[in-house]
């Protein structure tokens, strides 16, 4: 079984810089890790090897050149390949635009029996590049997985989350997953691993050898922009109501009334 995991690399940090011509991450002089709901993803995706007793793992992810650390740290803790794809023309990418890319990605690696995603990076908080994939690629997807409970080459019994519960799901594959938290522990990098990500040759592909459409790519390629980023300002002052909880709502209502009347 060929499992393909898509990672992204996040800032570090929740005091991100925005580019105030592009409305785009400054990502130049900020510490990136691998997204942590990514990591669920690439835990399930060795599990599911070591359960079979055979496949392969193939880490991929979109990005500039930097994003190389986050694909040796994926190859430390046990996948066996790992693509970057990276190319100026993919900046300024929304979730289209991206799963797009990464779709195409994936078909250059040949036959996949499954794809499994993060529910969603912390940096966008969308969840649409895992089911983005699933359409660009023509194939079922299950989202918010919580575990996987049966799974062979040709399909698989899952359990998804939900607001009040969760479905069990049977789908057959290839397929496309996105994974919660609540799925497994992510391990720890091996020593072995560490000293193999040091002479890992990472594969790299641009635009031209996906051989992608121009116009579907990067931030000419997509439908949704951000037009302007600012910082809330500070609001001060806030106003107090005391006293049993019917009364201070009473006077809630008083005050929002005045106002919208």
């Amino acid at each position: 079984m060929h499992i393909v995991v898509c990672i992204k690399q996040v800032p570090d940090t929740t005091e991100v810089k925005i580019n105030p011509e592009t409305n785009t991450l400054i990502r130049e002089g900020v510490e990136s890790i691998i997204n942590p709901f990514d990591m669920y993803a690439v835990e399930e995706a060795l599990r599911i090897k070591e359960r079979l007793g055979e496949g392969k793992v193939t880490v991929i992810s979109m990005g500039p050149p930097q994003v190389e650390s986050a694909l040796k740290e994926a190859i430390s803790l046990g996948v066996d390949e790992v693509v970057l794809l990276s190319d100026r023309a993919f900046a300024g990418a929304d979730t289209l635009a991206t799963s797009y890319t990464l779709a195409k990605g994936i078909n250059k690696l040949g036959k996949v029996d499954l794809i499994i995603c993060g529910k969603q990076a912390i940096d966008g908080d969308t969840a649409q590049v895992g089911p983005g994939i699933a359409v660009h690629l023509g194939l079922p997807q299950v989202a918010w997985i919580k575990k996987i409970e049966e799974i062979d080459k040709t399909k698989a019994k899952v359990l998804r989350m939900m607001d009040e519960g969760y479905d069990i799901v049977e789908t057959v594959l290839p397929a496309v997953f996105t994974v919660v938290k609540e799925i497994n522990e992510p391990r720890m990098p091996s020593l072995k691993g560490k000293m193999r990500a040091k002479k890992v040759e990472i594969k790299v592909f641009n635009a031209e050898d996906l051989k992608l459409d121009e116009t579907r790519i990067g931030l000419d390629g997509s439908p949704t922009q951000v037009v302007k980023i600012f910082t809330p300002s500070q609001r001060s002052g806030g106003e107090i109501f005391k006293g049993d909880p019917e009364e201070a709502c009473c006077k809630i209502v008083e005050n929002i009334r005045d106002i919208i009347i």
